[in-house]
């Protein structure tokens, strides 16, 4: 890694990125728990087996709203060296990107909905790398726009140019 100037990433999303996540999780679980119990109460011979799904679902989306947002923040993490980003992901299967800044072709900060009301805003570096994007996700709108603000400066003073 010191090849691209690169120290292992450090930084974190912001904790607030833990309660995106979990909404985020839940807008699939709340729903479908409700589905299958309304089809429960609907259809009385499909109690039995719509309330053990409805209940499994339940108990798997409860984990995965209240711990797996905590896993994600834990194990994301970027840098943004003097030569290229870094951003870093998961923990049994880790997953490193690193563009080099004469790679960039362009540098955006994307706010959704939920993230519009987090205050939260995702920074998105595109390469010509067929991987796709490096994302960092999870990053208050200010440290975001810090951030792009500083990827770019760095990208035009590259001196190569993104093929």
């Amino acid at each position: 890694m010191s090849s691209v100037g690169l120290r292992p990433p450090a930084n974190r999303a912001d904790p607030r990125a833990v309660g995106w996540w979990g909404v985020q999780q839940a807008s699939w679980v709340v729903p479908t728990v409700l589905v299958l119990g309304v089809l429960g109460l609907l259809i009385p011979p499909a109690r039995l087996w719509l309330w053990l799904p409805g209940g499994l679902v339940l108990v798997v989306g409860l984990v995965l709203i209240l711990l797996l947002p905590r896993y994600w923040y834990r194990n994301q993490l970027w840098e943004a060296g003097d030569t290229a980003v870094h951003a870093r992901r998961g923990w049994l299967w880790v997953e490193s990107r690193i563009a080099p800044f004469s790679r960039v072709q362009t540098v955006d900060r994307v706010r959704g909905p939920l993230e519009q009301r987090f205050g939260l805003a995702t920074v998105v570096v595109t390469t010509a790398s067929s991987r796709g994007p490096v994302k960092i996700a999870g990053l208050a709108v200010e440290t975001a726009d810090e951030l792009v603000a500083r990827l770019t400066e760095l990208t035009e003073a590259t001196a190569e140019d993104a093929v």
